[in-house]
């Protein structure tokens, strides 16, 4: 069994209901039920809230919600891996028939079938514990630079003053988008970002975090000229 879970709790605050709010003319988590439905992947598609409306929408667009999140996994401060790990417990009776769990974030509307897919399979081939989407810094991080305490500026590597762009390291952070792992990793608890893992990575063009208001204008206007490209 092949199982997708999407992290989807009611008390967001700096967008608030941001998990169900429109977004370009639909609830921003049918973009990522929607994925999950069209990459074939899954044999269920599990959405895990605190929430009766989100809950209620869920079902609408097609995706399970067999439990309700309890309150104590459902704070400001409960990170991810505990949200998975509790609802591959809660969803499946026998952990031995699980073979992998995605965890598809509620707020990815970029998030595409064919990476999900893409990603499952570099998971079984590569026999990681995890396989998440990734994508480049569009700036070198090696040449970023701080502001002091004195409002001066700092270089964080600043022996890489006079070194090309071209010559330095290409870097990558989280797409936060989605992440598949075995069920060994999630209900051990195993950190994401490590060595056992490995990344998918997207196009630039595709990753927008959405935390802010500000986030939320600037992720319309890229879908909306993905929708012209």
């Amino acid at each position: 069994m092949r199982l997708a879970i999407i992290p989807a709790r009611g008390g967001s605050k700096r967008i608030p209901r941001k998990n169900i709010k429109a977004f370009c003319g639909k609830p921003m988590i049918a973009y990522s039920i929607e994925a999950a439905q069209k990459s074939g992947c899954f044999d269920k598609i599990v959405v895990s809230t605190d929430d009766e409306e989100i809950a209620t929408l869920a079902r609408i667009l097609g995706a399970e919600v067999p439990f309700m999140r309890p309150k104590e996994l459902s704070d400001d401060h409960t990170a991810t891996i505990p949200v998975i790990a509790h609802a591959i417990t809660a969803s499946v009776h026998d952990i031995s028939d699980v073979e992998a769990v995605c965890c598809i974030y509620a707020t990815a509307p970029f998030v595409q079938a064919k990476y999900i897919q893409e990603a499952y399979e570099k998971l079984a081939s590569t026999k990681a514990s995890y396989a998440f989407s990734a994508t480049s810094f569009p700036f070198p991080i090696q040449r970023a630079i701080r502001l002091t305490k004195d409002d001066r500026v700092e270089m964080f590597s600043p022996e890489h003053f006079n070194t090309r762009s071209q010559d330095l390291e290409e870097a990558y952070h989280d797409a936060g988008q989605f992440y598949w792992g075995t069920p060994e990793a999630w209900l051990e608890g195993q950190v994401i970002f490590a060595p056992h893992s490995t990344a998918v990575l997207l196009p630039r063009h595709l990753v927008q975090d959405i935390d802010t208001p500000e986030d939320w204008i600037r992720a319309e206007f890229m879908y909306k000229a993905l929708l012209l490209s």
